[in-house]
């Protein structure tokens, strides 16, 4: 009985790790020199026939994923981690800000801390797929960069290192944040 309750914890912990490498790698494979900023996306995403998917964006908790850091609850388990400021600190900022590409510095000026988690921390970065004729068929967009469905990326900060993490419900959170293109071919 006891084997098995230990091995049952080694498995456990060696998926929660996997993961975790995984998803790094996942991260790391998106180069920052490739980010447009939210300004750009939000050229061809703002209208109601197109989605709406920067209002959307804006109106949601990515949006504001920086200004989160700055509450009372945010500073409160910053402290405790031994973080001062977790605006400032890139232990909070590589999840809480795409200008940090999931790394605790700044690795793009196209984008500032203060946008947030945007746009392209889910679907990669917007350079290379970007164009007009691109982004009209979801084919071509994936083709040539773009990532969907995004939902891999949720992995990158709604995981174990978080300090306040719960578990994911992933289905539940993409329902809430979608933003579907109606014009895109699929």
């Amino acid at each position: 009985m006891k084997t098995t309750l230990h091995s049952a914890i080694l498995a456990t912990v060696a998926v929660a790790v996997g993961a975790v490498v995984s998803t790094r790698a996942y991260a790391d494979s998106r180069d920052p020199a490739n980010y447009i900023g939210p300004k750009m996306c939000g050229i061809c995403h703002k209208s109601e026939d197109s989605g709406n998917a920067l209002g959307k964006w804006q109106a949601g908790p990515h949006a504001k994923a920086f200004d989160t850091l700055g509450t009372p609850a945010a500073k409160n388990i910053a402290k405790k981690a031994g973080i001062d400021d977790p605006q400032k600190s890139g232990k909070c900022l590589k999840c809480h800000s795409t200008a940090y590409n999931f790394t605790e510095s700044i690795a793009t000026e196209k984008i500032k801390p203060e946008d947030g988690v945007t746009c392209e921390s889910c679907h990669g970065p917007g350079k290379k797929f970007m164009a007009k004729s691109t982004m009209e068929d979801r084919a071509k967009s994936i083709a040539a960069g773009m990532i969907y469905p995004a939902n891999e990326s949720c992995k990158l900060c709604h995981n174990p290192e978080s300090p306040n993490f719960k578990g994911f419900d992933e289905k539940a959170m993409v329902e809430k944040i979608a933003h579907p293109d109606p014009k895109v071919k699929h």
